[in-house]
């Protein structure tokens, strides 16, 4: 059935894909008919997505991808293009958090926040740009940012800095793009049930976080497909540069 999400045609690439948002945005992008090239450093993790996917009936490839390593950049992209053509979608997920005081934070660990989180992207970004415009086409990139780009959490100062950054190079390479037929937008999740969640908020303490909340829940994988699809297929073709909070209003809350 013809959706307005419909991916057909679409190369997708999705870095960051071995777990959590990244493997859900892989599965989904497949679901509706694009051709996914699932990229991240958990080669094995990559292999069982991928797997499960061409059982399906879909069509997916992994990658091994370090988005802080240029050269790694540069060979994931050759690897997607030799198996499916011109990436048209990327799915900027590779990141790392971090929680700890400014103040005790060694400057190795912020650069590691830096470099996964906004460099890695920069990296990612513009070397897809590059190569939709070298084949002539257009195309989408979601930049995954977080609601601690747009407001702060308290021993999260790097991470809220790295992801303020993504929100506002976003804008500015879609000011740069959009002639060339690329939207760029950043997605901007709230709390969300993944794995890397999972044990805190089963915890009391997580608990209580989660019910302080204005929706007193984290977001459930299903509830970040549309607005991923909106940005990423086109659907959204008119909406560019905007960074899309999903995360039942807490960016906009007093806590």
């Amino acid at each position: 059935m013809a959706t307005e999400f419909d991916m057909t045609g679409k190369v997708a690439m999705v870095t960051g894909a071995s777990s959590g948002l990244g493997e859900h945005f892989v599965k989904i992008l497949a679901e509706r008919g694009a051709k996914v090239v699932a990229a991240a450093r958990r080669v094995d993790r990559l292999e069982a997505l991928v797997a499960e996917i061409n059982a399906a009936g879909g069509e997916a490839i992994a990658v091994a991808l370090d988005v802080t390593n240029k050269a790694s950049i540069t060979q994931a992209f050759d690897q997607a293009e030799a198996a499916f053509g011109p990436v048209t979608v990327v799915s900027n997920n590779a990141g790392v958090a971090h929680v700890e005081s400014a103040l005790t934070m060694s400057d190795e660990k912020w650069d590691q926040i830096m470099d996964t989180n906004l460099k890695g992207a920069w990296m990612v970004a513009t070397e897809a740009g590059r190569r939709m415009i070298a084949a002539g086409v257009g195309g989408s990139i979601v930049n995954t940012a977080s609601i601690l780009g747009i407001r702060v959490a308290r021993g999260q100062t790097g991470y809220c800095a790295s992801k303020a950054a993504v929100i506002h190079m976003t804008k500015g390479l879609a000011l740069e793009l959009v002639r060339k037929h690329i939207r760029v937008n950043a997605l901007c999740p709230g709390y969300f049930a993944t794995e890397m969640t999972a044990g805190y908020f089963e915890d009391v303490s997580g608990q209580a976080f989660l019910k302080a909340t204005p929706a007193q829940r984290a977001g459930t994988m299903d509830e970040i497909t549309a607005p991923f699809l909106l940005l990423a297929s086109d659907a959204g073709a008119f909406v560019n540069g905007v960074a899309l909070p999903v995360d039942g209003a807490h960016s906009i809350a007093n806590f």
